[in-house]
């Protein structure tokens, strides 16, 4: 047990697909796990154990923001012995051709967050995912019929940002901002594991187009099942 996890060792499967909504947690357990266990709900952070083809495959949310799931994720790979994590959240695209639902996958993750200070490294380290697990996702998608560009993401510590450095980033070929993956991805490097965010596009920063926040929790099943099929590839791999 955690602070901020009450399941016993051994609850979580080795791959745990991490979205930030609770109730896209329950949904991914409920639609595409088989004999999802709710394994804890501290704080109402709810995380679910089944299989999926055959294959151990967890799901727990984690939160909002980049200290939440540097808090979840650590917990995670340290105490409960898990290797792979999988963000699936949401993301606002800063390409106009990116269409509301579509997905995308964070080589690398941009930030204005200072979490990645307390390494005190003497310098800026950049965040990236795990070469594997963006193999495996490449695949998937592939096998899927889903289109899913690669590139960078901007993880930002503000929603509501006065400074507007959403374009800015845009500038630079960020495909979307999200407020998780820099978090996961420096995370996972120090401790040693695995980490790759996949997004669907909630909303365009340039069309102005949106989803509703119904369609939020639901409606993202392509990611889900890119992730749920990494889950798949990697345990053969092992």
């Amino acid at each position: 047990m955690t602070p901020h996890n009450n399941a016993p060792r051994g609850a979580f499967a080795k791959t745990v697909l991490m979205p930030g909504d609770p109730l896209r947690s329950r949904f991914i357990a409920e639609h595409f796990l088989t004999d999802p266990v709710l394994v804890n709900n501290v704080r109402g952070v709810q995380g679910y154990t089944g299989t999926y083809q055959g294959v151990p495959v967890s799901v727990m949310a984690s939160g909002m923001g980049i200290p939440s799931i540097a808090i979840y994720s650590h917990e995670l790979y340290t105490h409960y012995g898990v290797e792979n994590i999988i963000r699936v959240g949401s993301a606002g695209a800063l390409r106009a051709e990116l269409a509301l639902g579509s997905v995308v996958a964070a080589m690398g993750a941009c930030t204005n967050s200072a979490f990645p200070e307390q390494y005190d490294l003497g310098g800026s380290f950049a965040p990236i995912c795990d070469f594997a697990l963006l193999t495996a996702a490449v695949e998937a998608a592939a096998e899927l019929g889903v289109p899913m560009p690669v590139g960078n993401l901007y993880s930002s510590d503000t929603f509501y940002d006065d400074a507007d450095r959403n374009m800015r980033f845009a500038k630079m070929g960020v495909l979307a901002v999200e407020m998780e993956a820099a978090g996961l991805y420096c995370t996972a490097a120090r401790d040693g594991r695995r980490a790759l965010a996949i997004c669907s596009i909630s909303d365009n920063l340039v069309t102005g187009e949106e989803l509703s926040p119904e369609d939020r929790q639901t409606t993202f099943t392509n990611m889900m099942r890119i992730g749920l099929a990494v889950a798949v590839k990697m345990a053969a791999r092992t």
